[in-house]
């Protein structure tokens, strides 16, 4: 059976990326507007209605109103924007993040696609609120590198023109508009103060979360942050939890990739602590590629959960 797919924005650079990853997909096949037709909210809309699922890629303004142009269809939505991460009556699409998230997407009609940054710190941030390791009125301190296609194409003309300093930091308002999507999906009662930066590298990411031991909510240990992790993605398909100080991924200096992931939809995520366990710190990093887990790949991933198709289809 080949599934109808439309993608509304496909021109976009997230759209492009669903778009490439479908093109090698066995079970679909795309819907597509040519350039004269692709806002035509005439054309969208049969489109849209001819389509088994949706999967809007827009600015937050242009998701809203495609969402309402698509209301009675009977077709599903997966909506890449940040419009709708926290909005009642759609489900939050990151499958790993709790025990029956791939049921509720696969029952739901409107599908709220995970943000790049909030996948990162919601898959470390919630197996441990769940376990009672972090409070949800924890103090947190996050800090995250992405590429620059995280920008859009805005930011990518800025960067290829050399305009743009090579290595920014930004949302230092501490306003972050990912930062509402982690404290309801995190479980969390206060934002973590985040501090995001842009490196001079197409795609990939990484996120850091610091944490002191002896501030958490009650005594814990390395090992047991590091088995609340194992726990919870124990039989994820694109979510790998590596060994304690796990040096295995790191170059001949000790440094850590940003870009290994890229082109993939996995995430990996690693718990660093010092030789000197009495010191009680730790460090859990989280990395992927931006475009991938955080957003076409996880959107593609959505797509085969809510068509009942095996969820790794397309993806590597």
């Amino acid at each position: 059976m080949s599934y109808k797919i439309f993608i509304d924005g496909e021109a976009g650079t997230t759209g492009l990326q669903v778009r490439d990853r479908l093109m090698a997909h066995p079970e679909v096949r795309l819907i597509q507007l040519n350039e004269k037709h692709r806002k035509d909210p005439a054309q969208r809309y049969d489109a849209m209605a001819a389509s088994d699922v949706t999967i809007l890629c827009l600015p937050d303004d242009s998701a809203v109103e495609a969402a309402s142009l698509a209301a009675g269809l009977n077709c599903r939505i997966i909506d890449a924007s940040t419009a709708h991460r926290t909005a009642d009556g759609w489900v939050y699409g990151f499958p790993e993040m709790t025990s029956g998230q791939r049921d509720r997407i696969s029952g739901s009609r409107h599908i709220a696609n995970v943000g790049c940054y909030a996948s990162a710190m919601i898959a470390m941030i919630r197996p441990l609120t769940e376990r009672g390791i972090l409070s949800s009125d924890a103090a947190l301190n996050i800090s995250a590198v992405s590429g620059y296609s995280g920008g859009g194409k805005a930011l990518i003309g800025y960067m290829d023109a050399g305009e743009s300093p090579r290595h920014f930091a930004y949302a230092l308002g501490l306003n972050h508009k990912h930062l509402p999507e982690v404290m309801m999906h995190g479980g969390l009662n206060r934002p973590p103060v985040f501090t995001p930066m842009v490196g001079d590298f197409y795609a990939g990411m990484m996120v850091f979360l610091p944490l002191h031991l002896d501030k958490l909510a009650h005594q814990v240990t390395i090992a047991d942050i590091h088995s609340a992790l194992n726990q919870h993605y124990f039989d994820a398909n694109f979510v790998h939890v590596h060994p304690l100080n796990d040096q295995a991924q790191m170059n001949d200096r000790g440094f850590l990739g940003m870009d290994d992931l890229v082109g993939t939809n996995r995430m990996e995520l690693h718990v660093f602590h010092p030789s000197d366990d009495d010191m009680g710190l730790a460090l859990i990093v989280a990395r992927l590629d931006n475009l991938g887990k955080g957003a076409s790949g996880a959107a593609v991933q959505n797509m085969n959960i809510a068509l009942g198709l095996d969820e790794t289809m397309g993806l590597v």
